[in-house]
């Protein structure tokens, strides 16, 4: 058997094979439920292609973000209050309904302010979110839409449209169980609750992703079954207390007998059976049959009435439409129109039964289909009659009960009166049917009432005495022959679960394996330089009462789990539980949304959280939404490959979305089109075009000095980042990238990399205070601080000509 075989199939054939007994595997066979969809396998990955967002949060006018679909990292940068955390929440809202901030972790539900306050203040329209997807390899895209039509966050409608428009339902693309299931969105709120909330959550949590989640239920039906064994045995008891307590006080030998055959340490069934007479056992029956003949009801004679006056009344409309020519109106219709449709298809208005010529002309036409709508009109008429007799009929025969369980074995005359009754469901004539309900049905609702209150009164003679205590001690030995059949029912569900238990730790340790590879690899990339080491993570307890053991050492010594974790460990433990949960192969969700998962984390796991999300990346669509800087930061360092995309909010709400290029080259392109802006003021040019100039050199001086700091000298991000911390003058960042020290003089190395540059840099410098001349050629000092840059971007290695420094 592999991982993935079906749970279903899995246990029925370790059944086969088991030493269970015959009775105890036939109850837990009978326990499995029908293969789940966790069981089922991947129908096709879904991939995001956009979201969008209007009137939602912190997105005025409606904003799309689009996405590249399919695997890889894109990362959606922006401060804080820009809108980042809107687009995620509005894809989560889009595709389940549900908001993890607003229902608040570990199901604590958020106050109602964070529930009112998710329309935008800015946009009066209707707040509307919506997700694009890609459902499977052939591409073929779909845009589920979440629009709001009322005040409350759940007064919404979900609408589900194909590029060629035709609508769908949610669940023909997406699964609801599957988003449970395989949830791919982790919002910020979650990032703790996953780790905060119980364990024996977490528990169910990973039983159900690895396809166990089933287990519990087995679990439950065993447990019920158990109670339900348990109740029965210890009925007995307090129906032998109920007996004691009839018998005390009695003056009647056979009372004195009774109390001491319960009385015993083991009460002695065989003499209480001999006390009772076969009649007063069989009072306990008689009772019970008398109490029931004191709630039986015949039929409703109020309802019975108003049933049989619409019967006779459909039956006289139809008596009335036979003795009309209804009945032939819709064959002489059909005549007539096989006579039109000659004449349409002959061109003849000859009469071909009379031979009379141009008999069929266009008078005759019209004439005749002006007949031919009066005759289909009664017709019509005839049909809607006979149907409304039909629906009365039937009225008529629901009123109509078969004889009562209580009844089926008699030969009283109540019986016969309802035996007659029931067949009447049987008589189609409607007028037999009214007639003979008419007869029955008084006379079954008169004897019903008068056999009640005669049942009535025969229980009230015969509370004597001796008849309760009989009627007691007869219950307590239908109990005890009842608790003799659940003992052995006892044992067989023990034994049931006894097995189920076993095999459960069984499944669990071995389902468990690729998840908790998967966990520590995460781990070990997010928190490779902390103290704290994450070993085994274990399902324990019953499938139904389980929780989770986290193996997690200090320094090699066994500690708490959550005492010892910094908050920065702690998400990253959460990430380590939830990313092999998003990419387990059975899921159909090819992509994962992460909301700002950089926070509380340290340099080291900022850089070991890009390698997890480039990872994962490589066969999943990962869209991460972050204001941290480090993790773009971390993502240029170790080069890897990501989509980056920047929002920003500017006034009304009003959200834009731009894919970031490169920063030296923004800044370039940003400075030469004001240089070819002919309506620039001068004094601006002069003051804001070599600042410009001076910003993107020294944003490539940046670049490179991290560059050479990791290539050259080996130095890690944390490090780095503290080394090029930003310096206060171009000349030191000049410095910085060229010599690896910001407070060195480069001059000598800018001028071995560019002829003229360091007279470029000076130039730069100075015209940041007034009184300088005029910039004369705007263009050319763009175009030669680029070339510095570029020069300075490649390295200390190029070394530029004099003539290159124009």
């Amino acid at each position: 058997m592999t991982d993935d075989t079906p749970l279903h199939k899995l246990l029925n054939d370790r059944l086969d094979t088991s030493d269970l007994a015959p009775e105890a595997a036939d109850l837990l066979r009978g326990m499995l439920p029908d293969p789940a969809p966790e069981e089922t396998g991947r129908a096709g990955p879904v991939y995001l292609r956009s979201i969008s967002a209007a009137g939602w949060r912190g997105v005025g006018p409606e904003a799309t973000l689009d996405l590249p679909p399919g695997p890889g990292l894109t990362i959606v940068a922006g401060s804080n209050g820009t809108g980042k955390s809107s687009f995620a929440e509005a894809a989560e809202m889009a595709l389940t309904g549900f908001n993890a901030r607003w229902d608040g972790s570990n199901g604590k539900s958020r106050t109602a302010v964070w529930k009112e306050g998710w329309r935008n203040l800015h946009e009066s329209t209707e707040p509307r979110v919506s997700v694009r997807l890609t459902l499977d390899d052939t591409g073929d895209p779909v845009t589920v839409r979440r629009t709001w039509y009322g005040e409350k966050v759940h007064e919404a409608h979900t609408t589900v449209v194909r590029e060629d428009g035709t609508e769908q339902k949610l669940e023909e693309c997406v699964d609801a169980s599957m988003l449970t299931l395989y949830r791919p969105f982790l919002p910020y709120s979650e990032l703790g609750s996953m780790v905060d909330g119980t364990l024996s959550d977490l528990h169910n949590k990973i039983a159900k992703f690895i396809g166990l989640g089933q287990l519990g239920e087995i679990d439950d039906r065993l447990a019920a079954r158990l109670k339900e064994c348990k109740d029965v045995g210890s009925r007995p008891l307090a129906l032998k207390v109920a007996a004691v307590e009839a018998l005390t006080g009695l003056d009647d030998q056979r009372a004195v007998e009774a109390a001491r055959a319960l009385g015993g340490r083991t009460p002695d069934v065989a003499a209480v059976r001999a006390l009772l007479a076969p009649d007063v056992v069989m009072e306990a029956g008689a009772d019970a049959r008398l109490r029931a003949l004191t709630t039986l009801s015949g039929p409703d004679e109020s309802e019975v009435a108003g049933a049989l006056v619409r019967l006779r009344e459909a039956t006289a409309a139809v008596e009335d439409v036979r003795h009309s020519n209804a009945e032939d109106a819709r064959r002489l219709a059909a005549l007539l129109e096989s006579a039109l449709e000659y004449r349409r298809r002959s061109g003849s208005a000859d009469c071909q039964v009379c031979g009379t010529e141009d008999r069929l002309d266009q008078a005759w036409a019209e004439a005749t289909r002006a007949e031919i709508e009066r005759l289909q009109s009664e017709a019509a008429g005839a049909e809607a009659v006979r149907r409304t007799l039909g629906g009365a009929l039937r009225a008529v025969h629901d009123l109509v009960q078969p004889v009562p369980d209580l009844l089926r074995a008699e030969d009283s005359e109540l019986a016969g009166l309802w035996r007659d009754w029931a067949l009447c469901r049987s008589v189609t004539d409607p007028v037999e049917l009214a007639n003979r309900v008419a007869g029955v049905a008084p006379t079954l609702s008169a004897a019903c009432r008068q056999v009640g209150e005669e049942a009535a009164r025969r229980l009230t003679d015969r509370d004597t005495a001796w008849r309760p205590a009989a009627v007691r001690l007869a219950e307590w030995l239908v109990a005890m022959e009842e608790a003799a059949e659940a003992t052995e029912r006892l044992k067989e569900a023990l034994a049931a679960r006894d097995w189920l238990r076993k095999r459960t730790d069984e499944l669990r340790d071995k389902r468990m394996r690729k998840f908790v590879s998967r966990s520590q690899g995460v781990w070990k990339a997010l928190c490779e330089s902390s103290s704290v080491s994450l070993g085994d993570i274990a399902l324990k307890g019953t499938a139904r009462q389980g929780s989770v053991r986290l193996d997690v050492s200090v320094d090699d010594q066994e500690a708490p789990a959550y005492s010892v974790m910094s908050q920065g460990e702690l998400h990253s433990l959460a990430l380590s539980l939830f990313i092999p949960r998003a990419t387990h192969d059975n899921s159909p969700f090819g992509f994962l949304v992460i909301d700002d998962p950089v926070q509380s984390m340290d340099a080291q796991k900022v850089e070991g959280l890009a390698t997890v999300l480039s990872e994962s990346a490589r066969h999943r669509q990962v869209v991460v939404f972050t204001h941290d800087t480090r993790l773009e930061e971390a993502i240029t360092y170790l080069g890897i490959e990501a989509t980056i995309l920047h929002i920003s909010r500017e006034t009304e709400s009003v959200v834009t979305v731009e894919k970031r290029s490169d920063p030296v080259k923004q800044a370039f392109e940003e400075a030469r089109a004001l240089s070819y802006d002919q309506s620039l003021p001068q004094s601006v040019a002069d003051r804001v075009i070599p600042a410009m100039c001076r910003i993107a050199l020294e944003a490539a001086c940046m670049e490179t000095a991290r560059r050479t700091l990791r290539d050259d000298h080996g130095l890690g991000l944390a490090e780095i980042e503290k080394r090029v911390s930003p310096p206060a003058r171009t000349k030191e960042y000049v410095a910085l990238a060229l010599l690896g020290d910001s407070s060195a003089r480069p001059q000598t190395a800018v001028e071995s990399l560019h002829a003229g540059g360091w007279a470029l840099i000076n130039e730069l410098n100075a015209r940041s205070h007034p009184g300088l001349p005029s910039v004369d050629d705007r263009k050319r000092l763009v175009a030669r601080t680029e070339r510095l840059a570029r020069a300075i971007r490649r390295g200390p290695a190029t070394v530029v000509p004099q003539g290159g420094a124009r």
